[in-house]
């Protein structure tokens, strides 16, 4: 899978590990990705597993919060950024 490379400039794209630095690259692609963009981490990684590292992210902006809050009808206070 290509990953947008716009959205990784501050890193090596080469080094990140799909497993690995999970967490790192499905919060880009939600707080600054495209629809092609979420399209592609839900086949990486799965409804499942983007919601459980989504609940773990540790900073969303209150745009990425709302729509993770929604998809996944999860109350905001249970992602870890709001505590």
């Amino acid at each position: 899978m290509e990953l947008n490379k716009s959205l990784f400039w501050d890193v090596q794209i080469n080094d990140l590990n799909l497993d690995i630095h999970a967490r790192f690259i499905i919060a880009r692609v939600i707080s600054r990705g495209n629809l092609a963009d979420w399209a592609m981490i839900k086949r990486i990684y799965g409804l499942k597993r983007i919601k459980q590292e989504s609940l773990q992210i540790r900073s969303l902006d209150n745009k990425s919060l709302s729509f993770l809050s929604a998809y996944f009808a999860k109350g905001k206070k249970e992602f870890r950024c709001c505590n």
